[in-house]
């Protein structure tokens, strides 16, 4: 019974925030921003680029509230504004992705298997932000949002086979940072 209560109040929130009620629109930036932030965050390196990526996402949230049909989560819908926001950004911003096109590239099963206890929130992030802008984008897509190489290729403008090879680099630039940050706990570098 909450579980109703709580998609109802959501739904009433929403109706108020399309017919331009500040104090819904205001709720819901409130409940979802700092969410949004750390979305943005993972795309974008700087925080205030990040920020103003955010909040330009939020003014496409409520531009096209309307159009949010209920189908599913609201905070998804959010979250997809944002990522493709973030997508935007970084496409103006560099306006060209670092990329080879190769069609097939081959990833060891080990490869995506990193120990990660040793490490903190802020030493994964700073490794995922010394990652080129293409890299990092589709590491993210992939790894963090869950999209398929196509889905990645459809957004970015970009082939498969170029998604493919983008999250291959990304892995394995991770796992040279996490070796070395690995060896540099350790004292062994």
């Amino acid at each position: 019974m909450k579980v109703i209560q709580l998609h109802q109040e959501e739904k009433q929130l929403i109706k108020l925030a399309v017919e331009n009620n500040r104090q819904a629109q205001q709720q819901i930036y409130a409940k979802f921003s700092s969410k949004m932030l750390s979305v943005c965050r993972q795309y974008i390196k700087d925080i205030h680029h990040a920020e103003d990526v955010m909040i330009t996402g939020f003014m496409k949230v409520f531009t096209n509230l309307k159009n949010f049909e209920h189908k599913g989560s609201f905070e998804g819908w959010i979250r997809r504004i944002m990522v493709y926001e973030c997508i935007d950004f970084l496409r103006v911003k560099k306006n060209n992705f670092n990329h080879q096109d190769i069609e097939e590239v081959t990833v060891s099963e080990n490869e995506s298997v990193y120990e990660m206890e040793d490490f903190s929130v802020d030493d994964i992030q700073n490794m995922i932000d010394n990652l080129s802008d293409g890299y990092r984008m589709v590491f993210n897509l992939y790894a963090i949002e869950g999209y398929k190489h196509q889905e990645i290729a459809e957004m970015l403008k970009i082939s498969e086979g170029t998604s493919k090879s983008q999250l291959s680099q990304a892995r394995k630039l991770l796992q040279q940072q996490i070796t070395d940050l690995k060896n540099k706990l350790n004292g062994t570098k």
